[in-house]
């Protein structure tokens, strides 16, 4: 009886509270001054520890884009300028943070072909902030570790057999059935709204499909095996490049070609210098 009501009141409480722009439903147990901090704070850390790319033609780049990505950004979301930072590193990836800091590594420039996919990139990181997803990431795993502690509890009381065997169960049911599926509809929905955010910015909204499809290249061509989409916390390649191409005739609404920033990708990208 009372486990039913502990998982009941996971289920409500990860059912409730406010909505996102796409009418995804949110829980947000954190101030978004905490989340501001808690950004900036990894972001300073970040460039201690990471190399910084030096490189004006790169810099140049990266900034001009990222420019005219969050030129588009409500101002709810962060006052005042953002912060963008190119880290010199291999790593093919980039991210947003809360309290208006992006950071981009010059790997991931060596996929993206033109402004326009990285304004794809860009602009699905900064979806990620618009939609308060490291929030929502942060309370789920609050309520994972309040559930499972509440669950160890009701298990003692009631003598359960294999108490071990039944902790690790329904640890695996909460990652698999609750934290995996809730970052999934993240990347999801961060796509969806980079690909409006880029259009509205003046970049080709079907770069985006070209991006994921290049990346769908570089995993084969690595001879990477991805898990399986049930197993991973972002969806296939396949899935996001089928979402991304449906939502396609929505964000074409925004784009006008008039409104291209120019923003010129250098021929040279310098290695990274470690």
């Amino acid at each position: 009886m009372k486990l039913n009501f502990i998982m009941l009141s996971a289920l409500i409480a990860l059912t409730a509270c406010s909505s996102s722009s796409t009418g995804r439903k949110q829980v947000m147990l954190f101030s978004e001054s905490e989340l501001d901090q808690m950004g900036a704070s990894s972001f300073e850390e970040m460039k201690k520890t990471t190399p910084i790319s030096v490189d004006k033609a790169t810099n140049d780049f990266v900034q001009c884009v990222a420019s005219a990505i969050t030129k588009n950004v409500d101002k709810s979301v962060h006052q005042g300028d953002w912060e963008v930072v190119v880290f010199d590193s291999a790593q093919v990836n980039a991210f947003a943070l809360p309290g208006g800091k992006i950071g981009v590594y010059t790997g991931i420039l060596n996929v993206t072909e033109n402004e326009d996919q990285l304004g794809a990139i860009i602009g699905h990181e900064v979806g990620h902030v618009i939609e308060h997803h490291s929030n929502e990431r942060m309370s789920a795993s609050k309520l994972q570790n309040m559930g499972m502690s509440a669950a160890t509890t009701v298990a003692g009381l009631a003598n359960v057999d294999n108490q071990e065997l039944w902790m690790a169960g329904l640890g695996l049911g909460l990652q698999y059935g609750v934290i995996m599926p809730y970052g999934r509809s993240h990347e999801s929905e961060a796509d969806i709204v980079g690909q409006d955010l880029m259009a509205r910015s003046g970049f080709e909204p079907q770069a985006s499909i070209k991006l994921w499809q290049n990346m769908a290249a570089l995993s084969a061509s690595s001879g990477q095996s991805a898990p399986a989409e049930f197993m991973s916390t972002h969806p296939s390649n396949e899935t996001r490049i089928s979402q991304l191409q449906e939502h396609l005739v929505v964000s074409m609404k925004y784009y006008n070609a008039k409104n291209s920033p120019g923003c010129v990708k250098p021929a040279y990208i310098p290695p990274p210098t470690k």
